[in-house]
């Protein structure tokens, strides 16, 4: 059976058509923009509230629309721009069907508030389905127009839903105006979101097409630029714009046509002139193009798309043809000279490393201008270690007799850094070997006599020492030194092997957390110094880096306590703090947010005595943390040697063994332990002291063993005499357990 044919209402008819003139917000702000520059305005603003969505504002300074005509304004097909058919033959405005506020009034709420220069007030009126709601009322208002066209495709959900990024709309909105901005040079243009105070782009009205390219797209485009113009008599069209030479590329073409003033698309110029560029630019690299083509009106055929971003024209391809050839010669004048930009080298810096040692020292410098190690900047870390002028001196004991011949001719290599056979020294280690005599000078107390085995240092001699003075002592390599007394319980070799399915589960987490490119980073980096307690400066490469020191440190420790899980050495504290004490502190403490609900402090902290004295053990063995049978606090494990951590901050450590781990379950109890025990070992600015109140920390020769002493001090307990062991810390030789 056939289909019933029939007349559609009006309405569905006017909604069917403005979805073909208004496919998105950018179309509509593009066919009011035209409708600005008709009524002859000379300053734009548009205003847009997500993505143009919810609310466009434009406003004008134009002629205005006068009151009579603001009852037809929004219906289809009523313009002010031509009367008869054969007027679209020498059409020279933007518009002519007069579809533009009709197609927005039927999909939105429309509002239009306008004055005439001869006029003596503004006149307002909203507008739905091309129709106004009421008679235009009388208001206050400057010359020109205002147009609010708010909750866009309020009506076309299926529309409405497809436009759901409203920073995609905003961006082809910006790309509009930016595009009509460029080519209406002497015109200021504006766009910005509502509540914005700075516009996305602004245009002067005294600006040139050149000075707009500038603020839309850079002056790295601006400066790339080749002005280009022809014209030909015979075929009608002239032609004038900018277009980037052979030293600018981007990834994706951008061309900004206009034809007779009218923004439009022409897939075949587009082509032809890429065809061009194809012989000057690397391969998938485009260029920048603005051109405005202007055709005899009666060649042109504008009304071929409803949005009428398409035209023809007659001799299209003789056109393009011409403008390719046009191009192409601009093109091959300006491949004359080519740009390139370097980076410019320090001063005083050599260009590279290899240079410098093929070189050699050059004839110029004189002996006086000698750059020594220590004037110069590390910039590799692993040029120059800083643990170089960190090594101990040895000073070898007088000779008494003929049999400490031997070890005294072997105290001179014993106090240079290791790093090499010492025959190879250059003058670099010498500056090394005089600042280490100078430490040794300032604090000769500190520095410890090492017992040093001249046996191999004497069979790796071999002849040598036999050819040279007795008063002289031969090169040789630094010489073995007693394991014994040299090792720490930290490195010590002896290890005992974790096979406990938790400890390995939570290595496994720790390896599958792993971020490779901060890992290398960590491995690579060099030192700058320290912002503050809190955050380090590091270089990586040609970038700098804040580290948080406070983070960095925990997340150390914690790995640090996983991977050698059972095998730690111990700080072993000079006097025992009672737990009791501990605690008590802690409670004491805001932190710890104790309340009168939680019961009496006493209370709690016999409880926590006698809950970790249950656990003495398990600590003990895994931990290295030692209790004694009174409850006090021994030792505290030994994670890097030589640092010790903030003693402030036990009194909270001991509170959160006893409350912060779960006891009860074998992984999360290592887990939880060794997370509060790497906040504690971690480097944090509340425990971190002025200069005048720091602790003082004396270190011995490197590679021995210490213990830790306390001093007593007061603090509020309920006992205003009582003693509490606080953070000053000395570090004397001493023999730790082993594991």
């Amino acid at each position: 059976m056939a289909g019933v044919i029939r007349r559609l209402d009006e309405a569905v008819v006017n909604r069917i058509a403005a979805g073909e003139v208004i496919q998105r917000p950018a179309n509509a702000i593009k066919e009011m923009i035209e409708n600005c520059l008709d009524a002859k305005s000379t300053n734009i603003q548009v205003t847009v509230k997500e993505g143009g969505l919810k609310m466009i504002q434009i406003q004008d300074n134009g002629t205005g629309i006068r009151k009579e005509d603001m009852e037809i304004v929004c219906e289809r097909f009523t313009t002010s721009k031509l009367q008869t058919f054969e007027d679209l033959s020498s059409i020279a405005t933007y518009g002519f069907r007069g579809e533009a506020l009709a197609s927005i009034s039927h999909v939105a709420h429309v509002t239009i508030t306008t004055k005439t220069a001869d006029a003596k007030c503004a006149y307002r009126a909203s507008y739905s389905d091309g129709r106004p709601k009421a008679p235009p009322k009388p208001c206050a208002g400057n010359q020109g127009t205002q147009i609010t066209v708010e909750d866009l495709f309020y009506n076309i959900t299926t529309r409405r839903k497809a436009l759901k990024n409203p920073s995609e709309e905003y961006s082809k909105i910006v790309e509009v105006v930016s595009r009509y901005a460029i080519h209406n040079s002497g015109k200021s243009f504006t766009v910005k979101k509502q509540g914005e105070l700075v516009a996305d782009v602004k245009t002067l009205p005294n600006a040139t097409i050149l000075d707009n390219i500038r603020v839309v797209f850079g002056v790295n485009v601006s400066r790339e630029l080749i002005e280009v113009g022809c014209e030909d008599q015979k075929l009608a069209f002239k032609l004038y714009g900018y277009v980037s030479n052979a030293n600018y590329s981007v990834k994706k073409c951008i061309l900004i046509l206009f034809i007779n003033h009218r923004l439009v698309e022409s897939t075949a110029l587009k082509k032809a002139i890429e065809t061009v560029y194809a012989a000057y630019l690397p391969k998938n690299t485009h260029p920048f193009l603005y051109l405005s083509l202007e055709i005899a009106p009666h060649n042109i055929d504008v009304n071929v798309h409803p949005t009428k971003h398409e035209v023809h024209f007659l001799h299209e391809d003789c056109i393009i043809e011409s403008i390719q050839k046009h191009v192409e010669s601009k093109l091959l004048g300006s491949n004359s000279s080519r740009t390139y930009f370097t980076q410019t080298l320090l001063p005083g810096l050599p260009a590279s490393t290899s240079d410098l040692k093929a070189s050699g020292p050059s004839p110029s410098h004189e002996a006086g201008e000698r750059v020594y190690a220590h004037q110069m900047v590390r910039t590799d870390s692993k040029a120059q270690k800083l643990d170089a002028f960190l090594q101990p001196i040895a000073k070898a004991p007088p000779a008494s007799s003929s049999s400490s011949s031997s070890s005294s001719s072997s105290a001179p290599s014993a106090a240079r850094p290791s790093g090499g056979a010492t025959g190879a020294c250059g003058s670099a280690e010498l500056g090394d070997e005089e600042m280490l005599d100078a430490l040794a000078e300032v604090e000769p107390k500190e520095a410890e006599k090492m017992e040093t085995s001249a046996v191999g240092a004497e069979a790796e001699a071999g002849g040598e020492a036999e050819g040279e003075g007795e008063g002289e002592a031969a090169p040789r390599k630094r010489p073995r030194v007693n394991k014994e007394e040299e090792l720490t319980a930290g490195a010590t070799p002896k290890r005992r092997v974790i096979k406990l399915t938790s400890v390995r589960e939570l290595r496994e987490e720790v390896t599958e957390k792993n971020h490779k490119g901060l890992q290398e980073m960590l491995q690579n980096l060099a030192f700058v110094g320290c912002v503050n307690p809190r955050w380090s400066l590091v270089q990586h490469h040609t970038k700098l880096y804040l580290l948080n020191t406070s983070k960095l440190s925990e997340e150390l420790f914690y790995q640090i306590l996983i991977y050698d899980f059972g095998n730690f050495g111990v700080l072993r504290l000079s006097s025992p703090a009672p737990l009791y004490e501990l605690a008590m502190l802690a409670l004491d403490s805001e932190e710890s947010g104790w309340s009168e609900d939680d019961g009496p402090k006493e209370g709690l902290a016999e409880f926590i005595v006698d809950f970790l004295r249950k656990k003495t053990e398990m600590l003990e063995d895994y931990f290295s943390v030692e209790i004694d049978g009174e409850g006090n606090l021994t030792g505290l494990p030994l994670l890097l040697d030589r640092y010790v951590p903030a003693m402030e901050g036990l009194p909270m450590f001991i509170l959160r063994l006893a409350t912060e781990v779960n006891w009860e379950n074998e992984k999360d109890c290592f887990r939880d332990f060794s997370r509060e025990c790497a906040r504690f070992y971690s480097v944090r600015k509340e425990y971190t002291l002025d200069s005048d109140t720091q602790p003082q920390v004396t270190l011995t020769p490197s590679n021995t063993r210490y213990t830790l002493h306390s001093r007593q001090a007061t603090h509020a307990t309920g006992n205003t005499h009582a003693k509490q062991h606080t953070p000053h810390v000395t570090f004397t030789p001493s023999n730790t357990r082993h594991r």
